[in-house]
């Protein structure tokens, strides 16, 4: 695998000053200029990487779907059987391991956009189906197994990805620790009795 050039290397040091900015700031007062002064460099420097906002801004998008991805893919062990392995990717879904990975201000700020640019719009999609797919692969393997006996796998791995969508817009607004825990819970066993496992665990 070859190494990346420095001009990649210097775009993702942007991007991440930028991101710190907006998670302090908010997206909308994020501004060349603060990111510069972020760097501790001329915002020129900034501006020979990425011409415009708007630029950076698709560039964080980017860096956003990529978190996003890798926090929400389980970390799959080919020795473990389909269940245990359908079980640890519902506990990671519903795990919200991430928050120090990534902020929820951010994420939500980039993810309003999609409403006004198709071309983000479709970013997003495209990262959705792709999460649809690695999930309903999970629920495949346990029917294959028999542990589970789901009749439409894409339609119910669909429908978890909107219970964890709608859980986590939500929870994000609730600041009382054990009130968020216990609804996780509750989401979580949700999801499980569509599968069916609600009384394996």
């Amino acid at each position: 695998m070859g190494r990346k050039s420095l001009s990649e290397v210097r775009k993702k040091q942007i991007v991440e000053a930028f991101y710190e900015v907006a998670k302090r700031e908010g997206l909308e007062n994020a501004s060349i200029a603060k990111i510069a002064d972020e760097m501790g460099i001329q915002p020129s420097h900034v501006i020979h990487y990425f011409k415009t906002k708007e630029d950076l801004i698709f560039s964080l998008i980017e860096y956003n779907l990529e978190k996003y991805s890798l926090m929400y893919q389980p970390e799959f062990d080919d020795s473990l059987p389909p269940l245990d392995a359908l079980n640890q990717t519902i506990d990671n879904l519903f795990s919200k391991q991430w928050n120090a990975l990534y902020d929820d201000g951010v994420f939500y700020s980039c993810y309003a956009l999609t409403f006004r640019n198709p071309e983000i719009r479709e970013k997003y999609r495209a990262l959705h189906d792709s999460l649809h797919e690695m999930l309903a692969s999970a629920i495949k393997r346990c029917n294959q197994t028999g542990d589970t006996n789901v009749d439409d796998v894409k339609a119910t791995s669909q429908l978890i990805f909107t219970i964890i969508d709608g859980a986590y817009y939500y929870l994000s607004m609730l600041e009382d620790k054990q009130e968020y825990l216990k609804r996780m819970e509750y989401y979580k066993n949700t999801s499980l009795k569509l599968l069916n496992l609600d009384k394996q665990v």
